[in-house]
């Protein structure tokens, strides 16, 4: 392979490299607010389930400290931040599940 071959192949696979990494940033950025919408709103009253509401309320904390976390890292490349992200996602679900059972039961 010619000199000039050789240059027209790692500017491709330097532009494949690039295009990777803009990829794997977008989708890494999509995922850090994906699950905090799950967790905006919260079921529970404050007014007539003021522990549930403030049980969703921590849940949803803890969510953000996560991704500031993962943010300032740039990676979490063993999963365990986005692992206890699902976890909260699930304890928030599981509040929510609470709040109408106890709905319910009026």
């Amino acid at each position: 392979m010619t000199k000039s071959g050789k240059q027209k192949v790692n500017c491709i696979v330097a532009a494949l490299m690039i295009l990777t990494f803009i990829v794997q940033g977008t989708s890494f950025a999509a995922s850090l607010t994906y699950g905090r919408e799950k967790l905006k709103t919260s079921t529970a009253r404050p007014a007539s389930r003021p522990n549930l509401a403030a049980a969703q309320k921590l849940t949803a904390q803890a969510h953000d400290k996560i991704t500031a976390a993962q943010k300032a890292n740039e990676w979490d490349t063993t999963g365990h931040a986005q692992k206890a992200k699902d976890l909260l996602e699930q304890a928030n679900q599981e509040l929510k599940l609470a709040a109408e059972a106890k709905d319910g039961n009026k």
